[in-house]
């Protein structure tokens, strides 16, 4: 129950209440629990969370689902046991704020990359909270919403009303303080103006050649229908236009139509386009997801490889044992992308933007590196087509949003069939499209070149908590071998020194 009332605080609901609230209910549950209990209480929750957050992929079937869910929800089985070690030591809302950190944080590595899908900070999007994402990083701000609800579940333990005035205190000045704290872009720099090319694509857009030459001729199409625009002075001319992922399957360096095509359009247009495209690896089995800057004039220039990749979409692990297992899968996905290695920083147009694509939006380090690598803006380049219908585009949406929050940039998101979207550097949404419609947005945006102290700091502070949390652990764990080598009875039920 704990676990799907959280899920509620995340799009497409986005009731944020609900995920202290949730988090509470947990809590409450936990305590005075052996370590192997709270395993369960734990594992139970992550089931409850995950099932509901990511039903989404049940698109791709319903194992896909139980897989995904049973390889992430031991994080929270481990965090139950752990939160039994420290819930047992003085100010243990402090110490289980930071484990919780450390499980986001273990969740974001492993296993094959990582799945920080379901960071608490991420519902904080459109909160007085979320401006502590600029100043703290997401990871903290995690640890900041955790450590809300462990102060009023401590006061309900205790049915104490100083500490229930102290959660209200703190929740307060979290609030209050977050209000007052500056947002916005960085060091603001020069406008530039953007326009985003939704073309649509039939189905999911991979199914064989004719769709994939179709979701390019769609892109293609909505361009010159922009350049016919700005040429009969309805619009104004854009400084650079944005193509989703997957706008060109057709490897546009080898197919000699495709790469006319996207020159053609460029040209129409009068404006370097950014083009998402698949193409072809050094070897027959492998494929690159990139990004490429394409000039009107000298055609492709600077490329971003994806650099996390979709395990079992994008690429298959243990693709010897999974051909002989299961193998539809490796037919299903006859070659592995290959990750990139180098931060998206790429000149479009004489400003340096900083490429992200799908999923890897996701993970804290990508924004980071190619702000530090000197993206004046940042951009992430997504097809959500096979989760139309779903809540996947939003949730990824309510994720870009808090990027631009945390680098104090604007945030552009050109998808396939939508959502695509521009959001400030408050995150606040500028403009969207609907879903399953070609559109065009066409808007002027704010540049920044400063770096906050979320994007300076925030991996540092997060690295910090998760250790503090894992020294709270070894003291408790010795605490615990201390008790039982003397005799005493571990409490089955919270007491005074249990919840203190």
């Amino acid at each position: 129950m704990a676990g799907a009332i959280v899920s509620t605080g995340f799009a497409p609901l986005e009731i944020f209440w609900t995920v202290p609230a949730g988090l509470v209910l947990l809590l409450l549950a936990l305590t005075g629990l052996r370590p192997r209990h709270g395993a369960l209480v734990g594992a139970v929750f992550g089931i409850g969370f995950l099932a509901l957050l990511v039903s989404w992929v049940s698109v791709l079937g319903p194992a896909v689902l139980v897989a995904l869910v049973a390889i992430q929800f031991p994080f929270y089985a481990v965090f139950g046991a752990v939160f039994a070690v420290v819930s047992r030591l003085p100010g243990w809302p402090v110490w289980a704020a930071c484990c919780w950190v450390g499980t986001e944080y273990l969740r974001s590595v492993v296993p094959f990359g990582g799945f920080p899908w379901g960071r608490l900070a991420f519902a904080t999007v459109g909160t007085p909270l979320d401006p502590w994402a600029r100043w703290i990083g997401v990871a903290a701000l995690s640890g900041l919403v955790f450590l809300l609800a462990a102060l009023v579940a401590s006061a309900l333990l205790r049915r104490s009303v100083r500490r229930g005035l102290v959660a209200v205190a703190v929740g307060l000045g979290a609030v209050g303080a977050g209000s007052l704290l500056p947002t916005g872009a960085a060091d603001p720099g020069p406008t530039l103006r953007v326009a985003v090319v939704q073309g649509d694509v039939p189905g999911t857009g991979a199914d064989g050649m004719g769709q994939q030459r179709e979701v390019l001729d769609n892109h293609v199409r909505e361009t010159q229908a922009l350049a016919d625009a700005v040429d009969a002075g309805r619009l104004p001319r854009p400084d650079v236009v944005l193509w989703p992922e997957n706008a060109s399957d057709i490897d546009p360096y080898r197919d000699v139509a495709a790469g006319d095509a996207i020159t053609e359009a460029a040209r129409a247009v009068g404006a370097p386009i950014l083009v998402g495209a698949i193409v072809d690896g050094d070897r027959p089995d492998q494929a690159r997801n990139v990004g490429i800057a394409w000039d009107p004039e000298t055609g492709p220039g600077q490329t971003y490889d994806k650099r996390h990749l979709v395990p079992y979409g994008e690429y298959v692990p243990f693709r010897p044992l999974v051909d002989r297992v299961v193998p539809y899968v490796t037919q299903e996905i006859p070659r592995d992308i290959v990750p990139g290695d180098r931060p998206g920083t790429i000149d479009l147009g004489g400003v340096t933007l900083g490429d992200m694509m799908c999923f890897d939006v996701v993970f804290d380090n990508l924004a980071r590196d190619a702000v530090l690598g000197g993206a004046q803006y940042l951009v992430v380049q997504t097809n959500n087509a096979t989760y139309t219908g779903t809540a996947q585009p939003e949730q990824q949406w309510q994720i870009a949003r808090m990027r631009a929050i945390e680098a104090g940039r604007t945030v552009v998101v050109p998808s396939t069939n939508g959502i695509s979207g521009i959001a400030d550097a408050d995150g606040a949404p500028v403009a969207t499209t609907e879903s399953g419609v070609p559109d065009v947005l066409d808007r002027e945006i704010t540049t920044a070149t400063g770096i906050t102290w979320g994007t300076r700091a925030g991996v540092w502070v997060e690295r910090g908590l998760a250790l503090v949390g894992l020294g709270a652990l070894l003291v408790g764990a010795v605490g615990t071998r201390r008790r039982r080598a003397d005799g005493a009875v571990e409490p089955s039920a919270p007491t005074p020194e249990a919840v203190r």
